[in-house]
């Protein structure tokens, strides 16, 4: 079976450095707050070309905490508006109604899958007080255009940078676009730790300060505490191995370009639509997604081939029952996206025999 994503394959290429590190932070006695997440928080900022990396638990908090801290600094209030794509994975929804913001959902540009600039124009209102694009799959999105709209209605802009590390427009990377931005460092994702971890990037020291309060019981000095904070650290563990694999990232991205050249050169079935590329700074493949029509009996097929296949997502937010008062929303483009598409095998270590046979399976597919 040719794996989806073969994470001990990964991580097993640096295996002695993981080992190193997490000796490191045993030996030292000390596991939380340490030196290593304040390595980390450096060399992350650096690579992002922000001024601040702010270590969180989780993707998921990274976003959350950040629309919190806004409140906290009196940019945002409770009922204030947060257009987001309609087709994103549903942590991005949860980030904003989690602190009593309202989600306008806005369909994704249908080449791309992320925000469109039109779209997002035509959705603002008096109450909308924030953007949150999401880099999906790990193609940037439009950010330039999307600034622009935000400075003209003087609204943040929270990059949802989950999928997406290391992308990037002309010389500036995703994270060092919008006024912040939350990363996650699920084992899956291109920048994976071992665990739960997260990050926010800023170059905003107010937000970056209010956040590492935040995070740690909303105290910014040992058993004083100016906000009801959280417990949403990132731990000097994985704070090490993402140091360990940071230091790789760009070679893996490199990796997963590779592959991806070749699907999109070489897969020529009709019955399948391949994914935009235009740039090959902008996307970073987290996942490679292809839309067909009968999906299940694709996936079947593969399957019957030896070759495993994941749907992200299968169903979109709005027809969630955990959002069932959007369910009646017609959002036509954003539930025929989540009808269709389908992601094939991509990594960083897949050998070339796996490509090709991905490749002729695909071609075969009727």
């Amino acid at each position: 079976m040719i794996k989806f994503l073969d994470l001990a394959k990964i991580n097993a290429q640096y295996e002695q450095e993981l080992k190193a590190a997490c000796s490191r932070v045993i030996d030292s006695g000390w596991y939380i707050m340490g030196n290593e997440l304040a390595a980390f928080e450096n060399e992350f900022a650096q690579y992002c070309g922000t001024n601040y990396a702010v270590g969180i638990a989780n993707g998921l908090d990274a976003l959350t905490l950040t629309f919190r801290a806004w409140k906290e600094l009196g940019k945002l209030r409770e009922g204030d508006e947060i257009i987001v794509p309609a087709n994103t994975y549903i942590a991005s929804i949860l980030a904003i109604t989690e602190n009593g913001l309202i989600p306008v959902l806005v369909e994704p540009d249908e080449a791309t899958y992320n925000l469109c600039p039109f779209k997002t124009k035509a959705a603002i209102t008096s109450k909308t007080k924030a953007i949150l694009p999401v880099h999906l799959y790990g193609l940037i999105s439009p950010m330039p255009a999307l600034m622009e709209i935000a400075e003209e209605y003087d609204l943040l802009v929270l990059e949802d940078c989950a999928q997406s590390h290391g992308a990037q427009i002309a010389d500036k990377k995703c994270g060092a676009w919008g006024h912040a931005a939350g990363f996650s460092f699920y084992p899956g994702k291109n920048l994976g730790a071992l665990g739960d971890a997260g990050a926010v990037t800023t170059n905003d020291e107010a937000l970056a300060t209010t956040l590492r309060a935040l995070r740690n019981y909303g105290s910014h000095k040992k058993y004083e505490n100016l906000y009801q904070g959280v417990n949403s650290r990132l731990d000097e563990i994985q704070a090490a191995m993402l140091r360990v694999k940071l230091s790789y990232l760009d070679i893996e991205t490199a990796s997963r370009r590779a592959v991806a050249q070749a699907y999109l050169s070489q897969i020529n079935n009709p019955l399948i639509s391949l994914p935009t590329w235009d740039d090959i700074n902008k996307h970073v493949f987290h996942l490679f997604v292809v839309r067909i029509n009968s999906r299940e009996k694709l996936q079947e097929y593969l399957t019957a081939n030896g070759i495993q296949s994941l749907v992200h997502y299968p169903l979109p937010p709005h027809k969630q029952e955990a959002y069932k008062h959007y369910n009646k929303i017609d959002l036509p483009l954003t539930e025929e996206i989540h009808r269709t598409v389908i992601s094939l095998p991509l990594s960083p270590v897949m050998q070339k025999d796996e490509v090709d046979y991905v490749i002729e399976v695909l071609n075969r597919f009727k």
